[in-house]
């Protein structure tokens, strides 16, 4: 069979990222209630960090270094003739070990909880006892989510490796439409007082361990259903296990830079004015938005392929894969980047403007996407890098690298937060994943692994010029629409509508017109098939 590589890239980015546009799109609306209910400063601040802890860790380790370390190793099993037993073997062997560790991990976490909320507490929150005491209580009873989804990776990471992205990726669905439903509770109990907005700041605290409890059941199921049995063992540091420990370690700084660098955050957020956290949890929702559904959607699905060409020594299809997703990632982020930076404050005050969210809490945090968007390609070409390092076992590479770009980046931040805020932390972080991505590939080029043929270097160029079309179009369109995005429902929906076909019409009309893509390739991407 001839091997056509774009082909299931596109179906598998489709997939995953079609199931994670449908989470993201209930991220929108928990985060528009939020900002209505909740607003920015205070309690809103308190739950901001409360949340941050589980869901850094579970980023880190979800979409990060367990991925990293397992898929590889249980790839390379499934390789081998048979009736898979000992890829079996392995993710039991893997499991027994790992739910000791979180039991002991997450009792830790909940004894040190108030000292490391008064570690990335704002001076503000920590002269509050009442709400500094909320903001301990809800970071613990959100924590256990962090052990059921660190669960529930194992389980995801088998059906990656088995090419069944669906389940894996709605998973996340779950968690959005329980914290929808805490807010929706909150709203109707509340009369938008303090002690209104405190109960629900619990009740989203509630929510997301609940979260977490059903998207493991939500995994097992379908692991089963792929013929898989996970099976509760003794503990036992098999060879498999232990050469996972050896992968993981590494693993978790270099896959998770990204997150990483928001602990940076948290620590320097401590030092800024009342409402910076809450403005950049908001405009991290838009920023996620094209991250999530490509940079998790390609970092995905690209792993466990290269691990399959690796292990049966295929270079060349190691090297057409990944310059393939290097192409579709730009072309799918970098129009994405340019328009957030310019629609951002539209955009956020489309959104997220009105109760308790005022017209300048959304223009600042329109201003604060500008900053994260600037970094949007370079985040995704790091998770499509990356793995072309872990599918080899080699995990210390981007541990180096990401050192040196979280040191640029502390650096960076020292530099800009005096002048720029917020706005200037946001920027700091990008600069320095475009220097991880370029550390990364000079590595890559160096050893042989990947080079950036003159073929698609001249494509990148040609979607570079069409983004900037569609940016001087936009420019130039957003002003006209006045007091549109700040108006009733059905103006911000006109003018939302209007600038984002804007944008496409234009910028697909530029690539057409440039030979980037053509009637053919949108046709690929609508059929998710050639």
């Amino acid at each position: 069979m001839r091997f056509r590589p774009m082909s299931g890239l596109l179906k598998s980015v489709g997939t995953i990222g079609g199931l994670t546009m449908v989470s993201r799109i209930f991220g929108f609306a928990r985060d528009m209630l939020l900002s209505r209910i909740l607003g920015a400063g205070g309690v809103a601040d308190a739950w901001q960090l409360a949340f941050q802890l589980p869901n850094i860790f579970r980023r880190l380790f979800a979409e990060g270094a367990f991925a990293a370390a397992f898929v590889p190793l249980f790839n390379q099993r499934m390789t081998k003739e048979g009736d898979h037993s000992e890829a079996r073997a392995f993710a039991d062997a893997v499991l027994a070990v790992l739910i000791p560790i979180l039991i002991v991990f997450s009792a830790l976490l909940l004894i040190v909880m108030p000292w490391i909320m008064h570690l990335f507490a704002s001076e503000a929150l920590r002269a509050d006892r009442e709400k500094f005491d909320l903001t301990v209580a809800m970071a613990r009873i959100a924590f256990p989510y962090l052990a059921f989804m660190s669960v529930a990776t194992l389980f995801a990471a088998i059906l990656n490796s088995l090419s069944r992205f669906a389940a894996a990726a709605a998973a996340p669905i779950l968690l959005n439409i329980c914290l929808v439903a805490a807010l929706l509770i909150g709203m109707a109990t509340g009369d938008g007082g303090e002690a209104a907005k405190a109960a629900t700041g619990l009740y989203l605290a509630i929510s997301v361990s609940i979260a977490g409890l059903f998207q493991l059941v939500w995994l097992l199921f379908w692991v089963r259903r792929s013929g898989f049995r996970p099976a509760l063992r003794r503990p036992q540091l098999t060879p498999g296990v232990r050469e996972m420990g050896v992968l993981i370690l590494p693993a978790v700084f270099g896959a998770g830079v990204y997150q990483i660098s928001r602990f940076v955050d948290l620590f320097f957020i401590a030092m800024l004015p009342d409402k910076s956290i809450t403005y950049l949890a908001m405009a991290d929702r838009l920023n996620q938005l094209p991250l999530g559904i490509i940079g998790i959607a390609l970092g995905t699905a690209i792993l466990p392929a290269l691990s399959r060409f690796v292990a049966l020594d295929d270079r060349d299809g190691a090297s057409r894969l990944q310059s393939n997703a290097v192409e579709l990632a730009m072309l799918l982020t970098v129009p994405a980047a340019v328009a957030l930076f310019i629609a951002g404050p539209a955009i956020t005050s489309a959104f997220y403007v009105g109760g308790q969210y005022s017209v300048a809490d959304g223009l600042a945090t329109g201003a604060v996407v500008g900053g994260l968007v600037v970094g949007l390609p370079a985040y995704v070409l790091v998770k499509v890098l990356v793995p072309n390092f872990f599918a080899r076992k080699d995990t210390r590479t981007p541990v180096w690298t990401a050192a040196i770009s979280l040191l640029i980046n502390i650096g960076l931040n020292l530099a800009l937060i005096p002048s720029l805020g917020i706005v200037g932390l946001a920027l700091a972080g990008s600069i320095a994943a475009w220097c991880n991505v370029a550390m990364l590939y000079a590595i890559l080029h160096r050893r042989g692994l990947f080079r950036l043929t003159g073929r698609v270097a001249g494509r990148i160029a040609r979607i570079i010029l069409a983004a900037a079309a569609m940016a001087v179009a936009l420019i130039y369109a957003i002003p006209l629409a006045g007091d549109a995005f700040v108006g009733g429902v059905v103006e911000r929906i006109v003018a939302l509508g209007a600038i984002v076909g804007l944008g496409a019409v234009i910028f697909f009309g530029c690539a057409m017109l440039f030979g980037v893509v053509n009637r053919d390739t949108i046709g690929q991407l609508r059929r998710r098939k050639l």
